[in-house]
């Protein structure tokens, strides 16, 4: 019986020991960064050209802020879009990339975009195909058949590996100086997707 015991113990040890090797802690993957590097200055490094093309008003220096961690590179860039003669700020633009270097957002990335019209009254989801791993446009547009009123916002978030990407364009038509005519909110899509395309192409691999 002391034996068997001592063989049991010897086993169930083996065992505990092969079980904490296979599963470890849960973490130790590799970051899948796909070649990206989070820029020290986004603004100057993301493209939004198509912007700055229908927005040529000086709205100022555009704001930047970074973050660089073991965890997490956090690059973002605040841009003020103003129309040429405008007496004030006609729209807004943002922008963020993050490189996640110890987690899979993933899962988070997904159940967040994915589901975003769940927690937002009045947003539209779409999937958007043929940009990172995967990629949804959140939308909303109240500007309705009149031009003195109302706003459009529209995100596109991307996840390509490990990072992830947004760009955030809004609009309030009350600030609006020189010209009522809002762009129309597929105009604003072909933008962020034609810019996004081209900062993640500059930025990754």
């Amino acid at each position: 019986a002391v034996l068997w015991a001592a063989v049991g113990a010897v086993v169930a040890s083996a065992a505990w020991a092969a079980g904490v090797f296979l599963v470890g802690d849960g973490g130790g993957a590799e970051a899948d960064l796909r070649g990206y590097t989070a820029p020290a200055n986004l603004c100057t490094s993301a493209d939004y050209s198509s912007f700055k093309a229908q927005y040529t008003g000086d709205a100022g220096t555009p704001t930047h802020n970074e973050l660089e961690d073991p965890a997490l590179d956090d690059s973002y860039c605040s841009v003020s879009l103003k129309k040429a003669g405008s007496t004030y700020t006609d729209a807004y633009l943002s922008i963020q990339l993050q490189l996640h270097k110890k987690t899979d957002p993933g899962p988070e990335f997904t159940a967040r975009w994915k589901n975003y019209a769940e927690s937002r009254t009045g947003y539209d989801v779409d999937t958007v195909t043929g940009i990172g791993d995967e990629a949804y446009l959140v939308s909303q547009d109240t500007t309705g058949s009149s031009s003195s009123s109302g706003s459009i916002d529209a995100t596109l978030a991307v996840r390509d590996g490990w990072v992830t990407y947004s760009m955030d364009y809004s609009l309030y038509l009350s600030s609006y100086d020189v010209d009522k005519d809002p762009p129309e909110l597929d105009e604003v899509v072909d933008w962020l997707k034609k810019d996004t395309r081209a900062t993640l192409g500059a930025l990754g691999d």
